[in-house]
């Protein structure tokens, strides 16, 4: 059995908390910051958990997370 590639694009935007979840940035914190509230700019900071439908998909990105 051929070793699996990882997606070098999903690896560079996630990465595996100790109990096995992966973790993300969130999105629309980068650009046309002016209309966006300081709450809400200060909450797209924090990082989230991608949801289990989803991270079915990135296991299959990450093989060896």
């Amino acid at each position: 059995m051929p070793k699996l590639k990882t997606h070098r694009g999903a690896k560079k935007r996630f990465r595996f908390t100790g109990s096995g979840k992966i973790r993300r940035n969130r999105a629309f914190a980068s650009h046309i910051l002016t209309k966006k509230s300081a709450k809400r700019k200060r909450n797209l900071r924090k990082s989230t958990i991608v949801v289990k439908e989803e991270a079915k998909q990135m296991k299959n990105l990450l093989p060896y997370g």
